[in-house]
């Protein structure tokens, strides 16, 4: 049976000052319809945060089912979408009794009924071809009870142990290993912050991931493949082949730019997986960074050339001068309205537009790049975890942390 592990594609996002990605995923859409059709996929999986916000916008929505609409021309014969941290289970379970017809299964969040996590998917022929244990995002209520006076310590582990707890029971449904024993594959789903992995400054802190950070030995042995979600970076986990995050589809922040964006394509046979390949996503729009003195920025300005992608270039320019941020603005203006018009022209076919503009003082003494960068961000360019973080410094240090992590469980219950 061959299947296509996907997650995090964040539909509905909103970029810096509001630019809207939807022509972007609705190419990677289009695109993840056809490779479907191309490589014969039978089973698509979709490891969480498939909207960026609880309540998307219908443009969002409208991408979603056009996408699940479209699947039904291809030879994709089940698809399973878990939620994710970004997503309201209320959204994605509403309509999930009517997608079931069309053999969507959505796992919006732990259901009621532990057992109805466990998927049995049929094969070509009609009989039993893979089991998919569908676990969500885990919140707090699920995998643990709060413990009047416990400390920070205990509450990690006891996080820790919840999440392991969740996964063991999972595996020790009496289909799941039945199943296993007669020779069917097993998959298993989730979305969280394993240890050691990787992120990106796009991920939203999720307070049970990032407390628990679960490792590739968490993970009982009877799951032949692990779908991850949440981290946006393709990585494994604990340097396990078999335990892998997708990464998302396109870049979601600039801290992204140089991370490939793939889909990971599976084969089992013989009851175990046979062979595991990405597949590269093609992007019709770059994320790019165009740092260093106004010369240099100027420079590369002038001579980026955005030759391949069908959609303009977002560009995160940040000057080093001890001009204030509005004379570096201006400055640049000048120097742009100072090229000839060949060169306006030739800077036109570039498709470039800046969606970010930062001008950074030098401070006395070293040169801190971290520090100057603090204090020139505009409010924007914070999440709110961060501006939390400013107002516990006036706290006592020993407070800090226990304050950050009761703000942590606030923003998950938000």
């Amino acid at each position: 049976m061959r299947v296509l592990h996907t997650a995090d594609w964040h539909l509905g996002q909103r970029f810096i000052q509001g630019h809207e990605r939807t022509e972007e995923h609705r190419h990677f859409l289009n695109w993840l319809v056809a490779t479907i059709e191309q490589q014969n996929v039978e089973v698509l999986v979709v490891a969480g945060d498939i909207f960026d916000t609880g309540s998307p916008a219908n443009q969002a929505l409208e991408l979603y089912y056009d996408f699940l609409l479209q699947l039904r021309a291809t030879g994709c014969r089940d698809v399973v979408v878990v939620g994710g941290n970004h997503d309201s289970p209320a959204t994605l379970n509403a309509p999930a009794r009517l997608l079931r017809h069309l053999r969507v299964h959505v796992v919006g969040c732990v259901p009621e009924c532990f057992e109805e996590q466990v998927l049995v998917l049929d094969d070509a022929t009609g009989r039993p071809g893979l089991v998919v244990c569908a676990v969500p995002f885990l919140r707090d209520r699920d995998v643990r009870l709060s413990v009047p006076g416990e400390s920070a310590e205990e509450r990690e582990t006891r996080i820790k142990q919840g999440l392991a707890d969740h996964y063991t029971r999972v595996a020790e449904v009496e289909q799941v290993w039945q199943l296993k024993d007669l020779g069917l594959p097993v998959l298993a789903t989730g979305h969280l912050y394993a240890a050691g992995a990787a992120p990106s400054d796009s991920e939203r802190t999720i307070h049970v991931g990032n407390l628990g950070q679960v490792t590739a030995d968490h993970f009982p042995a009877i799951f032949d493949y692990v779908a991850l979600g949440h981290l946006h970076r393709p990585q494994q986990v604990g340097g396990r082949e078999h335990i892998r995050y997708s990464g998302s589809p396109i870049a979601l922040s600039f801290s992204e730019v140089d991370h490939p964006k793939q889909v990971v394509l599976l084969d089992f046979a013989g009851g175990k997986l046979a062979e595991l390949r990405s597949l590269a996503v093609p992007g019709v729009r770059r994320l790019v960074r165009f740092h260093g003195s106004l010369e240099e920025v100027t420079a590369g300005l002038t001579a980026y050339d955005n030759a391949g992608f069908a959609l303009p270039a977002w560009a995160d320019v940040q000057v080093r001068s001890e001009l204030s941020q509005l004379e570096v603005a201006e400055a640049l203006l000048r120097v742009i309205e100072a090229l000839d018009r060949q060169q306006l022209q030739v800077l036109a076919r570039r498709h470039l537009r800046l969606i970010r503009l930062r001008g950074l003082g030098t401070p006395d003494g070293d040169d801190d790049d971290e520090e100057a960068a603090l204090l020139t961000r505009s409010l924007h360019d914070f999440t709110a975890r961060e501006v939390f973080e400013q107002r516990l410094a006036a706290e006592p240090a020993e407070a800090r942390a226990e304050l950050l992590r009761s703000f942590d469980e606030l923003l998950e219950g938000l």
